[in-house]
């Protein structure tokens, strides 16, 4: 089994990386922002929950969050693996996967970062936005604002991930393929 959390700013490539290892491994990749999407969406009870905190201008707790995950995971117990995507975004929310994992009979086997400079990134993201429609790609101080939130809240995750040595830096600039061979190189030597 070979459980990846991916990480990078927006623009980074996660999606498109994540959708390739993807399909070459055969493993289930889980986007927080999806399953929000679908637990919202199909009025799950977890959905309900989380769209109570929202809807009252709060954060979604971690654990409800972890809680959609480990439903996810379970409805894909024949799965080869599974790729991470937007979670964890803290040292708690770290915790909190390892612990699950921990209870799943599973670990998480390495961490990949997507990394570019941020006018790189700038440039992607507001090229997406002109056919993505989404606002927070249109706007070059939205979009250097999630870079802040990025850098502050998930970055600090490059130590909990050093110290239990799965933390793997990978230049994310280049063509898909460059970066994708990066990243192969990374798995086989797990």
């Amino acid at each position: 089994m070979l459980n990846l959390v991916f990480f990078g700013k927006p623009g980074a490539g996660k999606g498109t990386q994540a959708a390739i290892i993807k399909e070459k491994f055969n493993l289930v990749h889980l986007s927080t922002g999806d399953l929000f999407r679908y637990n919202m969406k199909n009025d799950t009870p977890l959905g309900q929950l989380a769209k109570s905190y929202i809807d009252a201008g709060n954060l979604v707790p971690d654990q409800v969050t972890i809680d959609m995950l480990e439903d996810a995971v379970l409805k894909n117990k024949d799965a080869k693996g599974f790729i991470f995507d937007g979670f964890p975004r803290t040292d708690a929310q770290a915790e909190a996967l390892d612990e699950l994992m921990k209870r799943l009979q599973m670990k998480i086997d390495a961490t990949i970062a997507l990394e570019a400079d941020d006018d790189i990134l700038v440039e992607r993201l507001l090229n997406r936005g002109l056919t993505s429609g989404r606002s927070d790609d249109q706007d070059e101080s939205k979009i250097r604002n999630r870079f802040d939130e990025y850098t502050a809240k998930t970055a600090p995750l490059r130590s909990f991930y050093t110290e239990q040595s799965k933390f793997h830096e990978i230049q994310g600039v280049g063509s898909v393929d460059e970066i994708t061979s990066r990243i192969l190189t990374v798995i086989e030597s797990l």
